[in-house]
């Protein structure tokens, strides 16, 4: 399996895309910023000028049901948010 795990398709980083041209995808968490970057380019075929990462921590979760309370967390990942070369896009919807 590959760096990049989904692509991001909110409408915050729809409206990036379109204005600054950058890009979100969710990444493993054990990946650092040249195999990102590099994992793009081939993947998508354009040139990545800067990669930021952040990682995300799961939030814990509970609920009350028939049985007692339900505790948990939701998972943690690593998200990158790629900046493109000017004129550079990537079109998620292509493929649909």
């Amino acid at each position: 399996m590959g760096i990049i795990i989904k692509p991001v398709v909110t409408e915050k980083m729809t409206a990036l895309g379109d204005k600054l041209h950058r890009y979100g995808f969710i990444v493993k968490r054990d990946s650092n910023k040249l195999q990102i970057k590099k994992a793009v380019e081939e993947l998508y075929g354009v040139d990545v000028r800067e990669v930021k990462t952040m990682n995300y921590d799961g939030k814990f979760k509970s609920r009350y049901t028939k049985t007692g309370i339900v505790k948990g967390t939701s998972g943690s990942y690593k998200k990158a948010i790629v900046t493109l070369a000017e004129g550079e896009t990537i079109d998620f919807y292509s493929n649909i």
